[in-house]
């Protein structure tokens, strides 16, 4: 069966916003919720980028039964990847059980922050290797003690760590990193409903989940949800090669200077059609991935009428198409 999850954008809303739309979504009736971890905003209209781990640990507490996820992580620079151990560790803890550690190789966007410059995508991939590696050992008990090409770790433990091991799902992008992750991996993490990387994946010996995720915007009134589209997600048109490479909102918006709201339109369901949706998400499952998650584009206003379409139109209908 394939599950419905809700996307908190922290690059879009506050803290007290996404603690607040954590329930609902559960309310709605979604199956996990993932949470993005930023620095900044891909664009300043998005206008947020609270730190993600602190209300992880908030939603843990105003949820009941949903799945939690970050989508993604980096434990690559911005994080060691020791304190990323102890972070899931503990929100693991905090939601009995119901959190699940996204990993990614990251965006200039948010690690060029501490100011060790951007390695190239060989370099970052080979980092997010071996974190990996420290994150799982650590996850497994015991004193850890590593020293290799990119990270240190000392005699480090997790005191506090949940007596099931905290599941990892790792973001790919190709063959390469399929190759890395798909045998140390619980599941995959992509963004494109790519039926080749889904069946590389498996391939590899890789578990049978696969996370994709996919950016809506709903509203009443088409046209405003297209304006808003254009004005918030526009950043997506660079593609993954790019955007991970811009190091800051100003980039982006240069970089998207010329897509138009047509352009958007047509790669984002926009509006109040259902079925338009649905026909965007089927290409997930379409392609062999078990979990979606959806994005709503817009900030605080515009999520409860989404929770209120997802729970009486728009999760029905999905779960009825994903079924045939």
């Amino acid at each position: 069966m394939v599950r419905f999850g809700y996307t908190l954008m922290t690059e879009q809303s506050g803290p007290q916003a996404l603690v607040r739309h954590a329930p609902a979504a559960e309310r709605a009736g979604f199956d996990f919720e993932v949470m993005s971890d930023h620095y900044s905003p891909w664009l300043d209209a998005q206008g947020h980028s609270p730190y993600a781990w602190s209300v992880l640990g908030a939603v843990t507490q105003v949820t009941e039964r949903v799945e939690l996820m970050t989508y993604v992580t980096a434990p690559i620079m911005r994080y060691h990847p020791a304190v990323v151990a102890q972070k899931a560790a503990t929100v693991a803890l905090l939601s009995g059980g119901r959190f699940t550690l996204g990993l990614g190789a990251g965006e200039n966007l948010n690690e060029h922050v501490v100011g060790r410059g951007w390695p190239p995508v060989n370099v970052r991939h080979e980092m997010l290797s071996e974190a990996v590696d420290i994150i799982g050992a650590l996850f497994d008990g015991g004193h850890v003690n590593h020293v290799g090409r990119h990270y240190r770790v000392d005699s480090a433990k997790l005191w506090d760590r949940p007596d099931e091991r905290v599941p990892i799902a790792v973001a790919v992008s190709g063959e390469q990193s399929i190759r890395r992750f798909a045998p140390v991996a619980d599941a995959m993490i992509a963004v494109e409903p790519s039926a080749e990387l889904s069946a590389g994946w498996v391939g590899a010996g890789g578990s049978e989940r696969r996370i994709g995720q996919i950016p809506v915007c709903w509203d009443p009134d088409r046209d405003a949800a297209v304006q808003r589209a254009h004005e918030q997600f526009r950043w997506f048109a660079g593609g993954w090669k790019v955007n991970a490479e811009l190091p800051g909102p100003a980039g982006f918006a240069a970089a998207t200077q010329f897509v138009r709201w047509e352009d958007v339109a047509a790669n984002i369901p926009c509006g109040p059609n259902v079925e338009g949706i649905v026909a965007s998400v089927s290409e997930f499952w379409k392609a062999g991935f078990t979990d979606i998650a959806l994005v709503q584009i817009g900030g605080d206003e515009h999520q409860d009428g989404f929770f209120d379409c997802a729970q009486h139109e728009l999760l029905p209908a999905l779960r009825e198409a994903a079924s045939d």
